[in-house]
């Protein structure tokens, strides 16, 4: 059984998911953009019959607090750490494996690089960890990376757009309908809170940053 759990994480509520037996080996799994740990919500019991599986939602995603991204530095440096702590601080975890996709590598990798003897393994789906990995698809940000202005984010927007959310559901798919909308809706409604725009932008202007670190 699946239970969804708070934990008080530097002063913020951070929320999670956990199943298993405790006594299993540990099983973290960190989510991309722009969803949440919702999105392991099928694949947990699968794994929980044999693991102890954890699933949070980092700051500013799902059911954790969003604070205003005048008060909070929306970094993947700050979102590792708010993970970390709920890891090794409130949960105690000594050892576990993690599963990182998109948005959930740099978040394990900068974990795993600062407790490498805590982690028994990564599997991981989709997370760069290289300058290949920035490909055609990232040259829409480039200029806002190196010149963050109105203008320059402009194109970044589109990413929060429900378009968006359903083209990272459905591009490729060989029967579309096959794909339940709740996915993207469900998504959509947590990007599209009020100020939500301004925590996804100073992220994604981050995102540089984790190349330059792992490399």
């Amino acid at each position: 059984m699946t239970t969804y759990n708070y934990a008080d994480v530097h002063g913020h509520r951070m929320f999670y998911r956990e199943a298993g037996d405790k006594s299993a080996p540990k099983f973290v799994l960190l989510h991309g953009f722009p969803t949440s740990s919702h999105m392991y919500r099928n694949l947990i019991p699968k794994l929980s019959d044999n693991l102890h599986v954890i699933a949070p939602d980092y700051i500013g995603f799902g059911y954790s607090d969003a604070p205003n991204a005048a008060k909070f530095s929306y970094t993947f440096d700050n979102l590792a750490a708010q993970v970390e702590e709920l890891l090794f601080g409130v949960l105690r975890l000594e050892k576990f494996s993690i599963y990182v996709q998109d948005y959930g590598a740099p978040v394990g990798y900068r974990i795993a690089s600062k407790h490498p003897e805590a982690i028994d393994s990564i599997v991981v789906q989709n997370g760069n960890a290289y300058v290949e990995g920035i490909g055609a698809a990232f040259d829409p940000m480039k200029p806002f990376w190196a010149n963050r202005n109105k203008e320059t984010e402009k194109p970044v927007r589109g990413l929060l757009s429900l378009e968006t959310t359903m083209f990272q559901y459905t591009h490729g798919a060989k029967n579309p309908k096959a794909i339940s909308p709740d996915n993207w809706t469900f998504d959509q409604v947590f990007l599209d809170r009020p100020g939500n725009d301004a925590i996804q932008l100073d992220l994604l202007h981050n995102y540089s940053s984790n190349v330059a670190l792992l490399v």
